[in-house]
């Protein structure tokens, strides 16, 4: 850590010197242009650049399949516009996972390529991303999810246990823009205020925006093990699964609107309530357990860790709600 001394020139301005050994690192010299962005009690200082545009390389010699797929994807979110993905030669299979990775993220395609590269461009503007509508998406999908998967379960529907399924996609999708946006923040002080939220804020976005990937990682569970049930659910234990899951969609709807709220009384009101929601959705779960008991061993055991997906939610919608408090908590 360096301290300089603020002087006054001319009567009116301010003036500060700042280290030579940032000054070089970062090619700034005397005639340079600077950019400041207020925060609070804080001020960053940051280089004009002549473009925006940050671009990374990767050689992909050694990668395949999905840890290929899982490389395009780490590059994203590290908040990469330009991507160029090198090697001595790139086989049919590496171009295919390489698509496939595109095609699952918002923005990406393809520009370039070659027998030894592809040039993979996000051509979305960044300043026009919002983190409050794609975690506000988020929250649509997933709820939506949650509900579809057990009405699948009711009526044993495999066509729509399918679309719940595929439906977890698109909430994979937009927690990555989240992420992507998220540590844009913490890359420069320039992104948060395109974006006219505080660095903490979006931080509290992007932990919520966890938790609903979440909850939509446990409708697709829940999905998947209705197709391996081959008999009806006893209607006293849909119907029981069924009341479960009104408390955890009054959880989840109350965290996220205490985390939405600009009023901090509120905001505290309705995580309080949350929690409290919360404690009696696991006495609920533990009810179901009982009914379970009638039923054979094989059966009981597929309902079972269903219902334990439905209440994992509830958990979820918790953590959301402690999120909130802490939003609405005073700064220090």
């Amino acid at each position: 850590m360096e301290t300089r001394k603020v002087q006054v020139t001319g009567g009116s301005t301010y003036t500060v010197s700042i280290p030579k050994t940032w000054a070089n690192d970062n090619d700034v010299s005397a005639g340079s242009t600077v950019e400041f962005y207020p925060e609070g009690d804080s001020l960053f200082m940051t280089p004009v650049g002549g473009d925006d545009q940050t671009e990374g390389t990767l050689d992909i010699t050694n990668l395949e399949g999905t840890e290929l797929i899982r490389a395009v994807m780490t590059m994203y979110v590290s908040g990469f516009d330009v991507i160029i993905l090198e090697s001595g030669r790139i086989t049919n299979d590496q171009r295919g996972m390489i698509r496939e990775a595109t095609q699952s993220l918002v923005g990406l395609e393809v520009l370039e390529e070659t027998k030894d590269e592809i040039v993979i461009r996000d051509l979305l503007d960044s300043s026009e991303l919002s983190i409050h509508n794609a975690v506000t998406r988020m929250r649509l999908i997933a709820a939506s999810m949650l509900e579809d998967a057990l009405l699948a379960l009711r009526d044993l529907d495999r066509d729509l246990a399918h679309d719940v399924i595929q439906r977890d996609d698109d909430v994979d999708r937009l927690w990555m823009v989240v992420s992507r946006i998220f540590r844009a923040t913490l890359r420069t002080p320039k992104a948060s205020e395109e974006l006219g939220l505080p660095r903490e804020v979006c931080f509290d976005y992007h932990s919520s925006a966890r938790q609903l990937e979440r909850i939509g990682d446990h409708a697709t569970k829940i999905a998947h093990l209705t197709l391996e049930i081959d008999q009806e659910v006893p209607e006293d234990v849909v119907v029981a699964i069924e009341e479960l899951h009104e408390e955890v969609v009054s959880v989840i709807d109350g965290g996220m609107d205490a985390l939405f709220t600009d009023d901090s009384e509120e905001a505290t009101r309705l995580a309080n309530d949350v929690r409290e929601q919360v404690r009696e959705i696991d006495q609920t779960a533990r009810g179901i357990d009982e009914l379970l008991r009638e039923l054979d061993p094989a059966h009981a055991q597929l309902v079972g860790l269903i219902v334990d997906s439905v209440s994992r939610t509830a958990d979820y919608g918790g953590n959301i709600a402690e999120t909130a408090l802490q939003k609405a908590a005073p700064s220090p």
